[in-house]
């Protein structure tokens, strides 16, 4: 697993998985986006990709210990995620890669409202807060401390 630096782009998470993007990194990104949208509740969809199940689900589980109680919604488009993110009133994560390449997944993320999140409007403070967790746990994913 490389840095997070290499998966944070301006507005989404993207890279090649395993090698950039992995369930431990996902873990850690989940437990920080949640800290970050510090509400209650989360929403969480898919795409089709094969990797997807697994860095979603390392997502969610992230984002329960920092206690959000999430919606996964499973399967489905990225505007289906935006429309739940209104409609339930509360962030949500997107994994998909859009037009890259199967080798590759990624994450978008909102706020309430399918308020988008980038760099200046979030995702810099997410990528810190998700390096800081992955430093306090061990490669094998017991916590060590942080998250």
């Amino acid at each position: 697993m490389t840095a997070l630096d290499a998966v944070f782009k301006a507005y989404d998470v993207r890279g090649i998985v395993p090698d950039q993007l992995d369930a431990r990194a996902c873990r850690a990104i989940g437990w920080a986006f949640a800290r970050f949208a510090g509400t209650p509740r989360l929403v969480v969809a898919r795409d089709m990709r094969a990797s997807g199940e697994a860095l979603s689900s390392a997502f969610i589980a992230g984002a329960r210990v920092a206690g959000a109680d999430v919606v996964d919604i499973g399967l489905a488009s990225t505007d289906t995620l935006y429309f739940a993110s209104g409609r339930l009133d509360a962030p949500g994560a997107m994994f998909t890669a859009s037009h890259n390449p199967a080798a590759y997944n990624g994450i978008k993320f909102c706020l309430a409202g399918a308020r988008p999140v980038g760099q200046d409007t979030g995702l810099a403070q997410v990528r810190a807060t998700a390096e800081e967790a992955m430093a306090s746990s061990s490669d094998d994913g017991v916590e060590t401390g942080g998250y």
